[in-house]
């Protein structure tokens, strides 16, 4: 399965796909580097040995141009091939393993950046922590890695913001990344929202700056901040979203 996986994230690079890989970063090896990071940062609990969910990839801005069409296609295919490693071997996973994209203007062609997040951790209540593993709730050190050098080391994060976001609730607390968070019932949103009467992209989350603000995908009933119904509004600290009969809080940390 793996090698099926594995030669998927080579066919990108062929076709029509072709274009988008001038540079030196290729899917096949930010898969094998994720798989890495995944192994590098386990946290042991009592029954099982969890690794993270939710995984942020820096790259260059020539690397980040050249990707910006294709990220939908690339970040299933690279949740895909870290669902089945983990499976291969006996990995626990709290969630499907979802991808980041961004941009850091310090790396060069060809290097990029990865950051590894255990989001919400194992119920077991004395798990203990794996030396080195990633606190509940915050993204570790960035591993850079670089086709010219040896892997290395940022201790502060690559790139990051004066708050970080998050969308809380049902259980979950999703960390809000990138310039666009789809929501809805569908499996390929980055945010799955499971109920009925939510549609399969029912809203999108908008990064514009720092400002976050909400908006409306065409779904059947609506959405709602605060009780409202509104087809677009920026969000603050604590606003409550209605998808369906689902409530979600945004938090900003």
């Amino acid at each position: 399965m793996l090698r099926n996986l594995e030669a998927k994230l080579g066919g990108l690079v062929e076709g029509a796909f072709g274009r988008a890989f001038k540079s030196r970063v290729q899917p096949v090896e930010l898969a094998h580097k994720l798989a890495r990071e995944m192994e590098d940062n386990q946290v042991v609990s009592v029954s099982r040995v969890y690794v993270p969910n939710h995984y942020r990839v820096f790259l260059s801005p020539d690397d980040r141009a050249q990707f910006t069409s294709y990220e939908p296609a690339l970040r299933k295919e690279l949740s895909d091939y870290l669902l089945e490693h983990a499976r291969s071997e006996g990995l626990a996973l709290t969630s499907r393993p979802q991808i980041d994209l961004e941009t850091d203007e310090r790396l060069g062609l060809g290097e990029f950046g990865i950051q590894a997040l255990l989001l919400s951790g194992p119920e077991e209540t004395d798990a203990p922590q794996a030396e080195g593993g990633p606190s509940q709730g915050d993204f570790g050190h960035t591993m850079v890695y670089s086709p010219t050098s040896a892997p290395r080391v940022e201790p502060e994060p690559a790139a990051s913001s004066s708050h970080q976001a998050l969308l809380v609730g049902s259980g979950k607390r999703n960390v809000l990344s990138g310039p666009r968070v789809v929501l809805g019932r569908s499996r390929e949103c980055d945010i799955m929202v499971n109920d009925p009467n939510v549609s399969r992209r029912h809203a999108e989350l908008r990064d514009e700056g720092g400002r976050w603000s909400v908006v409306d995908l065409g779904s059947t009933n609506g959405i709602k901040v605060n009780g409202r119904r509104v087809e677009q509004h920026e969000l603050s600290d604590g606003d409550r979203l209605t998808l369906g009969v689902t409530d979600l809080t945004f938090e900003l940390d």
